[in-house]
């Protein structure tokens, strides 16, 4: 079982990112509508920081050919495709792909099944990056072709367990589960070190005897 921590934007991210060692980190880029967007220069230095074992996912929303190609030129090892985008683009991308697909367009799975670069698939609720989660039992009968199975949408470290027990995804992939709580109506931004470990710790603890360690 493999982690992906999402939605990186500091440089205090990418410290703790460093010593809880994720097997991948996201970040957002070229959507401005979300929270967690960085620019490109932001990107490539929080690149520079990162340790070298960290697979790097660029995610991104019905990217453009120059977004993509930016991409590869700045390091990152996959792009996570958001939305609508063609599928000339996706197989000339000179990085592997990941398709994200939530509760509105599951009907494209199949499509995406069919293209060669399409290396993984991210299943997220109606609402990617709103910290909710989704009706699990709507993935029981996805045809499995042997491409990660990507499991994001409101995961947390208290559900990591459930989560994985009834989808028994490739990659756990989680964001606003492991950002700073809300206290007195305001939120420290970026993410909280202490819920990082704690989503390491209680997906290894499945691993090895199907136990959550909170």
């Amino acid at each position: 079982m493999k982690i992906k921590m999402c939605g990186i934007t500091t440089p205090a991210d990418v410290a703790a990112v460093n010593e809880v060692r994720p097997d991948y980190i996201g970040m957002v880029m070229y959507f401005p509508k979300s929270k967690r967007n960085v620019s490109v220069e932001t990107a490539r230095r929080l690149l520079e920081e990162l340790r070298k074992d960290v697979k790097k996912v660029a995610v991104v929303v019905s990217p453009d050919a120059e977004q993509i190609a930016e991409i590869g030129e700045l390091g990152f090892d996959v792009i996570q495709i958001h939305g609508q985008t063609s599928d000339e683009l996706i197989e000339s991308a000179h990085l592997p792909v990941w398709k994200a697909f939530n509760v509105k367009d599951m009907d494209m799975y199949p499509h995406y099944q069919s293209l060669s670069n399409v290396a993984g698939y991210v299943f997220d609720a109606g609402e990617p990056g709103s910290g909710k989660t989704f009706d699990w039992n709507s993935l029981t009968d996805i045809d499995r072709d042997g491409r990660l199975f990507v499991l994001a949408g409101g995961l947390t470290p208290d559900n990591v367990r459930r989560a994985i027990e009834q989808v028994h995804p490739d990659v756990v992939d989680v964001s606003s589960g492991i950002e700073y709580d809300v206290v007195g109506g305001v939120q420290k931004s970026g993410k909280d070190p202490e819920k990082m470990r704690r989503m390491k710790r209680n997906t290894a603890a499945w691993q090895i005897s199907g136990k959550s360690d909170n």
